[in-house]
C-alpha cells in the first residue's frame, strides 16, 4: 500500500482516494476505489483521480470501520474499582485494532444523579477520545427523577440505549423496576440491553463454595452456573414481553441463553443478542491456574466449555447472535483491580472483566474468517454494520456509501502476529490471549476522512474523536402488530407512538 500526494490540479473533487481497494461491507464485495471529501464518502466508483491525500491499498481488503458497542472505559465498578483505561488510552487501542466508534457506559450508582453522570462522562471523553463515540446509560437507581426526567430527556438528546443488570447488589434492578424502565424505552425510543444472570442462585452457590474453603478464582465460573443466565434470560424475555418492548442480551455465554434468544425470535419477538470473544476461545478451564492467576479470566458470565463455544460460533452464523463485541472491562492484575486482597483475594472479590478491545476484529477474522466458519460480509455485519443499526447510527457509521462517514479500516489478510499485551495500546497490563497467534490485522484506520493509524502511527490528537447523537435503534423501528391484550396495556403506557 503506498500513501502519496497528488500533482497539482488532480485533486479537485477529493480530499481523500483510497484506491486499488477489495471493499467488503455486509452485503458486498467488489474492488473499486473510494473518493472523500469533508469527512464524508463522496462516491464508491472504479478508476477515481486521486484526491489531495491518495492512498493505493493495492488490493488489500477494506472493510467500515469497527463499532464496539459494548466497552467499559473510565468507568468505576459497583466494587468501587475504577477501570485501568481512560477514554484517551481506551480510544488509541480501539483505533489500533481497526475502530472507528466506541460507545462504552456512562454508569450511574445508588444515589448518583443520572443527569450529572452523563455530563461528567460526556465532557472526559469529548477532551480524551481519538475516534468519533457515543455511550450507554447504566441505571441503577430508578427514582422517579431518573425514570420521569433524565432517563427521558438523554434518550431525547440521543443516548437511544441503556443498560440494567439483573445480578450484583448494588446495580440490579428488581422486576418491577425492569418493567418501568422498560416502559420508558418503549415510549422515548430507546433499547435496553441487559445483563441476564439470576443473583440469587450465584450468591447461594458462592456462600457455599466460601463456606467449605473453596476460594480460588477457578470457583468463580463454579457459582455463575449456566442455569443462572438461562433462568435470568428467559425472564428478561418475558418481562419485555409484558409490553412487547425490544431488548438486546449482552455477552451471551451458554447454549441456553442462545436457546432463548432463538425461540423468542421464532415466536416473533423481537430479542437481539450480543457475543464476545471470550465466550468463542476461552473456557473455565482458563481460570484454574495456581494462586490467583486465575483471577485474569475471571469475567461475569464465566468462559464456558467447548460445546458452548460451538453452540455460539452457530448462533452468530444463523443469525440468533447479531452483535460480537469486547466488553472490554479492562482492570490491572494488583491490588488496585483484579486482585485487592492480594495473594489472599477469594472469587467473590475478584474484579470481573477481561480487556479485548484491540484484539476483538483480528480474533473474529482469524478464528471466524479464516477457519470458515463466517463469510466476509458477516464479519463485516458482526463488528460494525450490525451494532450501527442496532444502536441508531446507520446509515451515518457502519457502511461504505456515499454520505456516510468515511469511517473505513485497511486490512491485511495475510499479516500474522503473535498476541502479546507489549503489542498492544491499553493500560490494563496483561491479555488473556497471551501467545495466541492471529491471522489478519489492520494496517490503515480511517476516521471521518483522518487518517487515523497509519502501521504502528497513531496520526490524530487526544479529543479530535466527535460526538454521535444515535437516533432510533433499528428494533424500534419494526412495525409490530400486538396481541388486544398488549395493545390495550401499550395504551395505557402511550407507548406506541414511536411507531407511528
Amino acid at each position: 500500500m503506498s500513501d502519496t500526494n497528488s500533482t497539482p490540479g488532480s485533486h479537485a473533487s477529493f480530499d481523500l482516494t483510497v484506491r486499488n481497494a477489495r471493499i467488503v461491507t455486509a452485503t458486498d464485495d467488489f474492488h473499486g476505489d473510494i473518493g472523500i471529501r469533508d469527512g464524508r464518502i463522496v462516491t464508491v466508483a472504479q478508476d477515481l483521480p486521486a484526491g489531495t491525500r491518495d492512498i493505493d491499498a493495492g488490493g488489500k481488503l477494506v472493510f467500515p470501520g469497527g463499532i464496539d458497542s459494548h466497552c467499559h472505559i473510565e468507568q468505576l465498578s459497583s466494587m468501587g474499582v475504577m477501570c485501568a483505561d481512560d477514554w484517551h488510552s481506551a480510544s488509541v487501542s480501539a483505533a489500533f485494532g481497526g475502530n472507528t466508534t466506541i460507545v462504552p457506559f456512562a454508569a450511574q450508582h445508588k444515589g448518583d444523579s443520572l443527569r450529572e453522570v452523563a455530563t461528567n462522562y460526556a465532557a472526559s471523553a469529548a477532551a480524551k477520545s481519538v475516534i468519533d463515540y457515543s455511550y450507554h446509560l447504566i441505571i441503577s437507581d430508578p427514582t422517579e427523577q431518573t425514570i420521569e426526567r433524565d432517563l427521558p430527556e438523554l434518550i431525547r438528546e440521543g443516548i437511544t440505549s441503556f443498560k440494567v443488570f439483573m445480578t450484583y447488589d448494588k446495580l440490579k434492578l428488581n422486576d418491577t423496576q425492569l418493567l418501568d424502565v422498560f416502559a420508558v424505552a418503549a415510549r422515548e425510543g430507546a433499547l435496553p440491553m441487559i445483563h441476564a444472570e439470576n443473583n440469587d442462585v450465584i450468591l447461594w452457590i458462592a456462600r457455599h463454595l466460601i463456606a467449605k474453603g473453596y476460594t480460588a478464582p477457578k470457583y468463580h465460573a463454579t457459582s455463575h452456573a449456566p442455569a443462572a443466565e438461562n433462568e435470568a434470560t428467559n425472564r428478561a424475555i418475558q418481562l419485555a414481553s409484558v409490553l412487547d418492548v425490544p431488548i438486546l442480551i449482552v455477552h451471551v455465554s451458554t447454549l441456553g441463553g442462545a436457546q432463548a434468544i432463538h425461540s423468542a425470535k421464532a415466536l416473533g419477538a423481537s430479542v437481539h443478542g450480543e457475543t464476545c470473544p471470550h465466550y468463542l476461545l476461552l473456557t473455565a478451564e482458563d481460570l484454574d491456574l495456581p494462586g490467583t492467576e486465575g483471577a485474569k479470566f475471571c469475567c461475569s458470565p464465566p468462559p464456558r466449555d467447548e460445546a458452548s463455544q460451538e453452540a455460539l460460533w452457530k448462533a452468530l452464523k444463523n443469525g440468533v447472535l447479531q452483535l460480537f463485541s469486547s466488553d472490554h472491562a479492562p482492570y490491572r492484575y494488583d491490588e488496585s483491580g483484579k486482585i485487592p486482597a492480594g495473594d489472599a483475594t477469594t472469587f467473590k472479590q475478584v474484579a470481573n472483566g477481561l480487556p479485548g478491545l484491540e484484539v476483538r476484529m483480528p480474533l473474529l477474522f482469524s478464528e471466524g474468517v479464516l477457519k470458515g466458519r463466517i463469510s466476509l460480509n458477516e464479519f463485516v455485519a458482526l463488528t460494525s454494520t450490525n451494532h450501527a443499526k442496532m444502536y441508531g447510527m446507520h446509515p451515518r457509521k457502519g457502511c461504505i456509501a456515499p454520505g456516510a462517514d468515511a469511517d473505513l479500516v485497511i486490512w491485511d489478510a495475510e499479516c500474522t502476529r503473535t498476541v502479546t499485551h507489549a503489542g498492544l495500546h491499553d493500560a490494563v497490563g496483561y491479555t488473556p490471549y497471551e501467545g495466541r497467534s492471529v491471522t489478519g490485522w489492520p494496517q490503515t484506520v480511517i476516521s471521518r476522512g483522518r487518517v487515523v493509524v497509519d502501521g504502528d502511527t497513531l496520526q490524530v490528537a487526544a479529543g479530535s474523536g466527535e460526538f454521535i447523537a444515535r437516533g432510533l435503534p433499528a428494533p424500534l423501528r419494526e412495525q409490530r402488530k400486538h396481541s388486544p391484550e398488549t395493545h390495550f396495556l401499550r395504551s395505557l403506557f402511550s407507548l406506541d407512538k414511536t411507531e407511528q
